[in-house]
């Protein structure tokens, strides 16, 4: 799988420790509605590919005993949907781990139907929808338990 990053351990992202992996590919969507360069991510494009494989990446996982959740963020995970995909069904199936995996996306839920679709044949899935709006005032999310840049924006467990 191709990504821009993996943060071994993070504590930001999600209410669980971490494994934070870093997507490579984004269409800057709340970019492009705003008007303006806005995305916080955005010099992240600038970084090299790391290529990785997923059996390696969720070795690194399973053995790493602080994190208890995947978070994938980053760029946009969903438009590397296919190693998303892989990500999970791995993780689920071959190695018979069930912690949280968290998907956040500036999508809004009835744009991925189809995605999220797949997603649902797997269990402990959350997935943050909505992209960034500027000048909105942070909230709490109740499923992820961490401060959101913006009203529209909310986590649900799949």
């Amino acid at each position: 799988m191709i990504l821009k990053n993996v943060v071994m351990e993070d504590c930001t992202n999600y209410c669980k420790t971490n494994m934070f992996l870093i997507f490579p590919h984004c269409t800057f969507k709340c970019d492009k509605e705003c008007g303006m360069k806005l995305c916080q991510n955005s010099s992240l494009i600038n970084l090299p590919n790391i290529e990785i494989s997923t059996d390696n990446l969720v070795r690194k996982y399973i053995n790493n005993s602080i994190t208890h959740a995947i978070v994938c963020g980053g760029l946009e995970p969903f438009d590397s949907f296919d190693d998303l995909l892989e990500l999970v069904e791995k993780l689920r199936t071959e190695y018979d781990c069930n912690d949280d995996i968290v998907v956040y996306t500036g999508y809004n839920k009835e744009e991925i139907v189809d995605k999220i679709t797949k997603l649902k044949n797997f269990n402990n899935i959350v997935i943050k929808y909505g992209r960034f709006i500027p000048n909105q005032k942070p909230h709490l999310d109740p499923i992820l338990k961490i401060y959101l840049a913006s009203d529209n924006q909310y986590a649900e467990k799949l």
